[in-house]
């Protein structure tokens, strides 16, 4: 009866640790929340400056809540969908900035993600104009092996090929992959000098 006993005090402390380590858990979650909250409001326009905002927080919550403001910050770090970065990317990497007390090496990386995110607009630019032009010289060559002739270039629309779309998917996917690796990798040594 004494071993049961024991056991169960075995088993009652191991609850307890548990139980103040989800605590623990729980607050630094609610930090990092709150971090991410006050990105998101950053973002969205609210006016607030991001490092004034840690600092009005007490010196045990800081960390947990930088580390969710660099998180939402870097998360809304994406290329471009059209030709303009956006505002969200520009104004992420500003805030991430100001977050850090403007640390050289921080800038230094911040930047090269802007340049990343304006070099993905041109290349993507490029590449488009390049493909378009092969599936143009892809139809000319079709229709002159059908022994018809090509008056008017304008009249062709390379959009019309059968294959186009999947190609440019195709093509698109893999240009986007490797500007993403380029992103991630910056990103992810930010990450490391806010310790997420």
């Amino acid at each position: 009866m004494a071993e049961i006993k024991s056991t169960m005090d075995m088993v009652m402390e191991r609850a307890a640790r548990m139980a103040a380590e989800a605590e623990e858990t729980s607050a630094d979650d609610n930090h990092l929340n709150e971090g991410m909250r006050l990105a998101a409001a950053y973002l969205n326009g609210d006016g607030t400056n991001l490092l004034e905002q840690l600092k009005s927080k007490a010196p045990e919550e800081q960390m947990a809540v930088r580390g969710g403001m660099a998180r939402t910050l870097l998360r809304n770090i994406v290329l471009p969908r059209d030709d303009q970065i956006s505002e969200q990317s520009l104004h992420s990497l500003v805030g991430l900035q100001e977050l850090s007390g403007n640390s050289s090496d921080i800038a230094t990386l911040c930047s090269e993600l802007k340049q990343i995110l304006e070099q993905y607009g041109q290349h993507r630019e490029q590449v488009k104009q390049q493909f378009d032009e092969s599936i143009l010289n892809q139809l000319k060559m079709q229709l002159q092996q059908q022994g018809m002739t090509v008056s008017d270039e304008m009249a062709l629309n390379p959009t019309m090929h059968p294959q186009y779309q999947e190609e440019w998917t195709r093509a698109s996917a893999e240009l986007n992959s490797q500007y993403n690796d380029a992103l991630d990798q910056r990103k992810e040594l930010i990450g490391q000098r806010f310790g997420i």
